[in-house]
């Protein structure tokens, strides 16, 4: 603290707390609809104007997207949008094919009639936001039903490290999804898994689970390097 400055009180740094936290979730929001694309400065003095506060809960925000990987704070560059590579890709969807078709085979055969009245609710909630074109919902629907499929597994270690990837994968499903026009299909598949496990075919959907999550990486992936060809 520089000589003669006053300590900030508790009551202002609760303050910038909250404002922060509010911040976050709007930044949060826009990156993850693709309103801020990977790659783009977001720069503390423009933001500060734009919300009509000072740059310290700016800062704050800031620092809180970064503990969740959604920016990185570079040097000379400032807080940038973070986008995942083709590689990180091919990695974080070979992780989910591995994990979800296995931990479906010990969630499935623990679903109650609740459950499947949940899951189908969800995908009727997911079909509709795919025919109204609300793309900043398709991801979260989509996430949301992955991990109510597995939530019985009793597996909290492999659960979580779930919930991480298909976080990141949330923009890149959404690209996939609205590039190739491949709703119809996802929709499909979702109620194929459903279908297969309260029919007790808990192996078929496991499999089924596997080759859903295969294609979508597939396309995701040509859908990149299309886009890194010159």
């Amino acid at each position: 603290m520089s000589p003669g400055a006053l300590p900030r009180s508790a009551p202002d740094r609760l303050v910038h707390k909250t404002v922060a936290a509010a911040v976050a979730e709007s930044l949060r929001q826009r990156i993850l609809t693709g309103e801020f694309p990977a790659g783009m400065q977001l720069r503390q003095d423009a933001l500060a104007e734009e919300f009509g506060i000072s740059r310290i809960p700016i800062r704050e925000a800031l620092l809180q997207l970064e503990a969740t990987g959604l920016i990185k704070i570079m040097p000379h560059r400032g807080a940038v949008v973070s986008g995942l590579s083709v590689e990180e890709v091919e990695d974080i969807f070979a992780l989910r094919v591995q994990l979800e078709p296995e931990l479906l085979v010990l969630s499935a055969r623990h679903f109650s009639e609740q459950d499947f009245e949940d899951l189908h609710s969800l995908t009727e909630e997911y079909s509709a936001a795919l025919a109204a074109k609300e793309i900043r919902r398709w991801g979260e629907l989509n996430q949301r039903f992955h991990l109510d499929l597995l939530r019985h597994a009793e597996r909290p270690r492999s659960l979580s490290i779930i919930a991480g990837l298909l976080q990141d994968c949330d923009r890149p499903t959404r690209l996939q999804l609205s590039a190739s026009g491949d709703v119809a299909r996802a929709d499909q598949e979702h109620r194929e898994i459903l279908a297969l496990c309260e029919a007790g075919q808990i192996d078929a959907a496991a499999d089924h689970l596997r080759s859903h999550i295969a294609y979508a990486a597939q396309s995701l992936i040509a859908i990149y390097r299309r886009a890194l060809t010159p």
